[in-house]
């Protein structure tokens, strides 16, 4: 992957900085990110959702704002229409250099910042808004008692972060000036929401408004346990495996482009440059696939492995289920864990030369509800019934063709 450092007008003469990151082979789309309120484009969570975005194929502009970071411009003389004019220039030059960006994300107020850009960007296809304020005027909160002082003197200091910045008068006037339900409601793009339940600096109810104003498709993802500005590599990551996975249903660049009503026979798994991350697609459903970190992956997904013991723990699962309801027995709910591993077995001819050994699944059954002994000890007869069990079980062949 490569990165590059670029500069671009902001359309008032004013120049601002940016890096660029680039797949190796050609980007699958190209995503444009905005930071949160006071941050930089070297924000962790800007740096980490962009560098994994990249593992996967998109290319990501980050940048900074008029006025913070490396870009030109004094922030007192920015406001909240300022940053999406920003947003604006840098599509442009995406536009003008490379491709019109198709994705937008956008951090704390950077995800206010795109939801109104991206009426305004005609190749934009998706939206992601992370840990933002359904109401841009929300920032007001962050300033305390300045606010009075703000207005009555044109400008005050503020502290935020641990560090002085200015605000004016115009800023705060600025966001009172669109109706922020109307912009969500015709945003007319399919939008993915991030929010953590324990964010303190934005509560999670303002998701709940950005997507109860919106309009479909759009989706919620809790970023549990996530801190505001997702501080912790691994909340980032999270992000941009589900983002990756749910924009490319929307991309019209996407070689794996699917229209919304096609449905998958079986399954389809696809995978690019990156090492393991794995697309899979079945029926109209769309999950990440991954190896864990100790053999090189990044542990975005299941393995292989645990997708094959999540099929015959669901399936057994399922199976009791079925049984149960239909011999009307008390089976208040079903636990069912696999793993698999792979061990000696005495009647394994071939088991000491390398290589040799026998996969085991291990299956542990719960049953929660009024049962008698002899119940419990059918439902475990049962579970060998269970499809899945009975093909993985059965011979089984696998014929592998050339598309």
């Amino acid at each position: 992957m490569e990165r590059h450092n670029v500069k671009f007008d902001n359309g008032q003469g004013q120049e601002l900085d940016g890096v660029l990151h680039m797949p190796d082979a050609e980007p699958a789309a190209w995503v444009l990110f905005a930071h949160c309120f006071t941050c930089t484009k070297n924000v962790k969570a800007a740096v980490h959702i962009s560098q994994s975005l990249v593992e996967q194929g998109f290319a990501v502009l980050r940048f900074d704002f008029t006025g913070l970071g490396e870009s030109e411009g004094a922030f007192v003389d920015t406001t909240f229409s300022s940053n999406v004019h920003d947003l604006m220039a840098a599509a442009r030059y995406l536009e003008r250099e490379h491709r019109a960006p198709s994705v937008l994300v956008g951090h704390s107020l950077g995800g206010a910042a795109v939801l109104r850009a991206a009426a305004q960007l005609d190749s934009v296809q998706a939206v992601a808004t992370i840990a933002a304020p359904a109401d841009p005027a929300h920032v007001r909160e962050l300033l305390g008692d300045e606010v009075d002082r703000i207005h009555e003197t044109g400008q005050g200091e503020v502290q935020l972060a641990g560090r002085p910045f200015t605000i004016g008068r115009e800023f705060l006037e600025d966001l009172e000036r669109d109706d922020w339900r109307e912009v969500i409601h015709n945003l007319r793009r399919p939008l993915l929401i991030f929010h953590s339940p324990v964010d303190e600096t934005v509560p999670i109810d303002n998701a709940q408004l950005i997507y109860e104003n919106a309009l479909h498709p759009k989706s919620f993802v809790s970023l549990e346990n996530a801190d505001h500005l997702l501080s912790r590599a691994e909340d980032s990551k999270y992000v941009a495996a589900v983002l990756a996975a749910w924009a490319t249903r929307y991309l019209e660049s996407s070689a794996a482009e699917l229209a919304e009503n096609d449905v998958v026979e079986g399954a389809v798994a696809t995978i690019g440059r990156q090492k393991f991350r794995t697309e899979v697609r079945s029926g109209k459903h769309i999950l990440v696939a991954d190896e864990p970190e100790s053999v090189g992956g990044q542990d975005l997904g299941p393995s292989p492995y645990d997708l094959l013991a999540a099929a015959l723990a669901t399936c057994t699962a399922m199976t009791l289920r079925i049984y149960a309801d239909h011999k009307k027995l008390d089976l208040a709910a079903v636990g069912v864990r696999v793993r698999h591993d792979r061990v000696h077995e005495k009647d394994c001819e071939h088991c000491e030369e390398p290589g040799n050994r026998i996969d085991r699944l291990r299956r542990e059954i719960s049953l929660g509800g009024d049962l008698t002994a002899e119940q419990r000890k059918r439902l475990l007869e049962i579970a060998d019934r269970c499809p899945v069990h009975k093909t993985l079980t059965n011979t089984i062949r696998i014929e592998t063709r050339e598309e």
